[in-house]
C-alpha cells in the first residue's frame, strides 16, 4: 500500500465529496486541491466557484490564494464577489466547503476568537465569505483535523449557522429551507447529520481508525448508526496526481 500522510487523506477524502455537474464554493488549502482533484478523475465538469470572482477556472494550476489570478484561468465568468454570494442566494450553488476552530454538534462554526470575545485567548481572521456561504448554498461540507479542541458542544463565538440549536432552527433565524451542513470531512471520520435531531453523526471511518477512537476525540456525543462505513485508503493514481501535477511544490501537503 502507498504511504500517504494526513493532509492527503484529508484532500482524498474532500474530493470524493464533490459531485460531477454541481457547482462548488471552494476555500483556500484542503478544498483547492479536493477540486483539482475532483476534476482530475470523477467529475470533470465540476463547476469551481472562487470568492473573489473566479466561476468554472480550468484548475490547471494550483491557486495560491481565492482571490489569485489562477481563479479566473479560462473560467467561464471572471466577475466579483458580489456575483458569487448573489449566485448562492438565487440557489446556484449547491455546495459550500468550510473550515473552522470549532464546530458543535448541530454544525455551527467558529472562525472568529477562542475566549472571550473582547480578551480572546486566540483571534482569528474571522468569518469572509464563511457565514454567507454556510447561509444560502444547498449544502455545506467543513474539513478539519479531529480533536476535542475543535469539536465542542458549545462554541466560544458562532460565526456561521449550522442547524443553530436544532430542528427548523435555521428556518426561524430566516435562511432557505432545505440548506445547512452535509458533511464533516477529518483525518478520523466522515460525519453526516441525523434527519430527525440535526446532531452530528458517524457516517465512516478513515483507514485503521474505530468508533472509540472517533468518540475519544470528539467532544460530545455523536448520534451512532447500526452500520458504520469504512473510507477506502488514497488510490495510487490519486496520490500520484497530487504529487507530480496539482501540488509538485508540496506547498499544501
Amino acid at each position: 500500500m502507498t504511504e500517504y500522510n494526513k493532509s492527503e487523506l484529508l484532500i482524498c477524502t474532500a474530493a470524493h465529496q464533490m459531485e460531477d455537474n454541481t457547482i462548488c464554493f471552494i476555500g483556500t488549502g484542503v478544498p483547492m486541491l479536493a477540486a483539482a482533484l475532483a476534476k482530475r478523475t470523477h467529475a470533470p465538469h465540476l463547476m469551481a466557484a472562487f470568492e473573489f470572482g473566479g466561476m468554472g477556472a480550468s484548475m490547471e494550476r494550483l491557486p495560491l490564494a481565492v482571490g489569485g489570478s489562477r481563479t479566473f484561468h479560462k473560467a467561464v465568468s471572471a466577475s466579483s464577489i458580489c456575483d458569487l454570494m448573489e449566485a448562492a442566494a438565487r440557489g446556484f450553488i449547491e455546495y459550500g466547503f468550510l473550515g473552522g476552530a470549532q464546530i458543535d454538534p448541530f454544525g455551527n462554526l467558529n472562525t472568529t476568537v477562542i475566549g472571550d470575545h473582547d480578551r480572546p485567548k486566540v483571534r482569528f481572521p474571522g468569518s469572509g465569505g464563511a457565514n454567507d456561504i454556510g447561509s444560502l448554498c444547498w449544502r455545506t461540507i467543513a474539513i478539519m483535523r479531529h480533536g476535542k479542541q475543535r469539536f465542542v458542544p458549545r462554541l466560544d463565538f458562532l460565526t456561521t449557522a449550522g442547524y443553530l440549536d436544532g430542528p427548523g432552527a435555521r428556518e426561524r433565524a430566516g435562511l432557505p429551507r432545505h440548506t445547512g451542513p452535509y458533511r464533516v470531512v477529518t483525518d478520523l471520520a466522515v460525519l453526516d447529520y441525523d434527519e430527525t435531531s440535526k446532531r452530528m453523526r458517524l457516517r465512516a471511518l478513515q483507514p485503521g481508525v474505530t468508533v472509540e477512537q472517533v468518540q475519544a476525540e470528539t467532544g460530545f456525543p455523536l448520534v451512532i448508526p447500526a452500520r458504520v462505513e469504512q473510507n477506502p485508503p488514497p488510490l495510487p493514481e490519486e496520490l500520484r496526481l497530487l504529487r507530480e501535477v496539482i501540488d509538485p511544490q508540496r506547498l499544501y501537503t
